[in-house]
């Protein structure tokens, strides 16, 4: 023991001294916990405390750790060839692409595969600016999109999060100027009223002659805030983007793949994007790796114009390692009836959070799909907060005033249930610590 102790205070040292980690400073301001290993629906300290996995390490590893078939599918792909260049070659991801036009939305034609999030979303800002250009509209140029909206943290993607409570604004006086509507009403289940529907029709009517595109997450607003809305909205975008001739980019990076309840949140709304963008759950969390979907108008507009090339090529891209195991994460899913199995996930946290609303403390709890929210009245005091997560057994990470968790879909009903008794444990602990 006192040598696995010597050990991670030797490792943490490092890792303060030299490691940038995710949104934090360095040295970060409270120590990282030091992970050994990862199994099923748990992550393992390097003292050997088992943590419950509530994030599925940000969304991505939905399927737990160290799952057979995915790492039966890496194991065989990288037999053959862990990388060649895209250019000019083919590979497995002709076989991913097949599984994937199979199971997008209606209209979803052709992909562009890419190295990360942000990167797709940064290939669907550029493609439809590309294709407006194509289409003989070279005055739209700008992007519009909601508040309380997150699309990464490359460039342009920053351009179109929220540039008040988002995560740049330090960067604001240099990005490009986009453009901003009101974050969609909360309320899954809510009406738009007649003034949400003006304000959204107005603001089309008097910007569409600049705008390219419009980028929304779909019914979930992720690291924006956890807010869920209405599918009526999504259909309003839909039929004004397609009066205007905006491009409508759905990012269900986060919520693609079953998040949501649906397999695709659109499905919620009946609705098909222009362009889509999908990643996270795409590689069950073993690869970094995404993709930008769009339509065969979109796709065939750009290739028969002067400027017939998208004009963007990662090194990665393609790789096939990572579309080996893409195809055995799209396999799992489907054998999941992902519908019936985020269903029975949205009743048990529903009814293992319930009693969290009566805290002092507590502004809300929301559930929808695989999703579940505590909304606190105040940001919470994460050196705090994590000590007694680690306590309890289990691993969440907070932002702001929002403690939410994503479990990975494997995981057993009385899994789930402890997860959520521990977490309503530490929330009532903390606030309770707190006064």
């Amino acid at each position: 023991m006192t040598e696995s102790l010597s050990s991670t205070k030797s490792t943490n040292d490092f890792d303060q001294q030299h490691l940038w980690h995710p949104y934090a400073s360095l040295p970060p301001t409270y120590p990282n916990i030091v992970i050994d290993h990862a199994d099923g629906i748990y992550i393992v300290t390097q003292d050997g405390t088992r943590l419950i996995d509530g994030m599925s390490s940000w969304w991505a590893s939905v399927h737990g750790y160290n799952h057979p078939k995915l790492n039966a599918a890496i194991i065989e792909q990288l037999g053959k060839m862990a990388h060649v260049m895209f250019g000019g070659l083919t590979h497995q991801a002709i076989d991913l692409g097949k599984k994937l036009l199979s199971i997008v939305p209606a209209g979803l034609d052709a992909i562009f595969y890419a190295d990360s999030g942000s990167i797709a979303v940064e290939v669907a800002l550029k493609m439809a600016l590309q294709y407006q250009i194509a289409a003989k509209r070279p005055d739209k140029q700008q992007f519009a999109s909601t508040h309380s909206g997150y699309y990464g943290d490359t460039w342009h993607a920053m351009s179109v999060c929220d540039p008040i409570n988002g995560m740049h604004s330090l960067y604001g006086k240099q990005l490009p100027m986009q453009h901003f509507v009101p974050a969609p009403p909360m309320g899954f289940e809510r009406d738009i009223s007649q003034s949400e529907y003006d304000e959204l029709t107005d603001f089309f009517d008097k910007n569409s002659d600049k705008l390219a595109g419009f980028i929304i997450e779909p019914i979930i607003q992720g690291a924006g805030g956890m807010r869920f809305y209405s599918p009526q909205y999504l259909q309003l975008l839909r039929k004004l983007c397609d009066k205007y001739k905006v491009v409508l980019i759905a990012d269900e990076i986060a919520t693609g793949f079953g998040r949501s309840g649906k397999l695709f949140a659109c499905e919620h709304a009946s609705i098909s994007p222009d362009i889509m963008t999908i990643g996270k759950a795409l590689t069950g969390g073993y690869m970094t790796f995404a993709a930008t979907l769009c339509t065969r108008k979109i796709a065939d507009t750009i290739s028969q114009s002067d400027y017939p090339a998208l004009m963007h090529g990662p090194t990665f891209m393609g790789n096939p390692l990572a579309c080996a195991v893409a195809c055995a994460s799209i396999d799992l899913i489907l054998s999941y009836d992902i519908e019936a199995r985020t269903a029975n996930m949205q009743r048990t946290m529903e009814q293992q959070l319930a009693p969290a609303v009566l805290l002092e403390g507590v502004a809300e709890v929301r559930c929808l799909g695989a999703v579940a929210v505590i909304e606190l009245h105040d940001a919470v005091e994460m050196p705090i907060f994590q000590a007694l997560l680690i306590e309890n057994g289990i691993w969440v990470r907070p932002f702001g005033k929002l403690v939410y968790i994503m479990p990975p879909y494997v995981i057993a009903d009385d899994e789930l249930a402890t997860l959520c008794q521990a977490l309503l444990k530490v929330v009532s602990i903390y606030l309770t610590q707190k006064g």
